[in-house]
């Protein structure tokens, strides 16, 4: 018959790092170097020449790296990274879990109709 959800087990293949992780190999060289050693360079595409930092992706050729860098995911990635990365103090609004500090919420008065 199949796999059940087969579409859902196989969407983390393509899952690329994290929008901090990316921001530490920019911030310091040594982050990034210690990520790339953790690939086979042998399993790698172009065997791990061509790589683009802020999307974290390997490509055979160095056109293809040119081209990926002149099209829309990337600069989108751009913008995500030029955005930067959630603080606990948003999140917790997203959440709603935020202190007033005694500010009233609705500033409306009410106006007697006699």
């Amino acid at each position: 018959m199949g796999i059940f959800a087969k579409r859902t087990k196989c969407k983390t293949r393509r899952r690329l790092r994290d929008v901090d992780q990316v921001q530490k190999d920019l911030i310091n060289a040594r982050h990034l170097e210690l990520y790339k050693e953790t690939k086979a360079v042998e399993d790698l595409p172009g065997l791990g020449r061509h790589y683009c930092v802020e999307c974290a992706k390997w490509f055979d050729m160095e056109s293809t790296l040119v081209k990926h860098t002149k099209g829309k995911p990337h600069k989108r990635r751009l913008k995500e990274l030029k955005e930067g990365p959630y603080t606990h103090k948003e999140a917790d609004a997203a959440v709603g879990l935020w202190t007033d500090n005694g500010r009233p919420r609705n500033t409306t008065t009410e106006i007697d109709m006699m």
